[in-house]
């Protein structure tokens, strides 16, 4: 998806981007999405569903007028049994519905984001000592397509030990502008929660962007404030035990997740590659056999 060397129109909508007020059009977005005005939200849903052909078959609400607002609209809930969960032993789900854009290992610290282009754990984290687990580890990256589910689940049983937020800019993450713009997630704002597991040490990376008026979790509401406010850590108290499939957050509007774990932690399920399609619950990796 982008392992190709951008195109001069990549680079030139990179280069676009970083003249765009990208907070701004994020903050009048956010109030857009969210608005309870029948005519606007009306409009907004059903334009969008014309335009990336989403139906509301495996939705909990089935018609488009009872939503509240866009943003209501694009959070949507799946109906129960929609995403069954794989029951394989040792199962590492996908978390979301989306593509890989990326995996592998994460090779002297860096990640692989595409052709000519990577960026550190430690960067991407925050943090130089929270990414030394994961040094020698492996990593994956899914994008979340406008169309797709946004909500986004535990891949396996474990405790969230800490949330870490690290602000940044608001670029596009589509195929383009991860191939045309260097250190793109490390750049981003994003959101890290950190796991303990069977596997041993986990993180999932929410990675905000352009339009993207919020991250939250279950336990703490939006993280991400709404824009123009100052950014401040989520307060998190105690560990919290989560078993594999539970809801974690959610992305109001689409970004992109990002998968770590130790050296060896993981044996990727067959056909886990770049352009991949997933759905929330399929396997995408096992624990390896002791």
């Amino acid at each position: 998806m982008n392992s190709g060397k951008p195109s001069i129109g990549d680079r030139l909508f990179a280069l676009v981007q970083l003249c765009l007020p990208t907070q701004a059009l994020s903050l009048l977005a956010y109030k857009i999405t969210r608005s309870q005005r029948p005519w606007l939200k009306s409009r907004l849903i059903a334009a969008f569903m014309r335009k990336f052909g989403v139906t509301l078959d495996q939705a909990c609400v089935k018609d488009a007028d009872e939503f509240l607002s866009f943003n209501h609209f694009f959070t949507r809930a799946l109906a129960p049994g929609a995403r069954p969960l794989d029951t394989t032993p040792g199962a590492v789900l996908s978390p979301v519905d989306g593509a890989i854009s990326e995996l592998g290992n994460i090779t002297q610290g860096e990640i692989f984001q595409a052709k000519g282009k990577t960026y550190s754990a430690a960067r991407l984290l925050g943090d130089a000592e929270a990414a030394e687990p994961f040094l020698g580890g492996q990593f994956c990256t899914i994008y979340l397509s406008p169309r797709d589910y946004h909500r986004i689940h535990m891949p396996l049983d474990g405790t969230l030990e800490h949330v870490g937020y690290v602000p940044g800019r608001l670029f596009s993450v589509n195929p383009a502008t991860v191939r045309a713009m260097p250190r793109l997630f490390a750049r981003n704002e994003r959101m890290a929660l950190h796991f303990s597991t069977a596997v041993g040490p986990f993180a999932l990376v929410m990675v905000g962007a352009t339009l993207v008026g919020g991250m939250e979790t279950i336990w703490t509401g939006p993280v991400t404030p709404p824009h123009g406010q100052r950014a401040h850590a989520p307060a998190l108290t105690g560990k919290r035990q989560i078993a594999a499939g539970d809801e974690l957050g959610r992305f109001n509007m689409g970004s992109t997740v990002i998968l770590l774990a130790g050296p060896g932690a993981l044996r990727w399920a067959d056909g886990m590659q770049a352009e991949a399609t997933l759905r929330m619950g399929q396997l995408l990796a096992q624990r390896p056999a002791s």
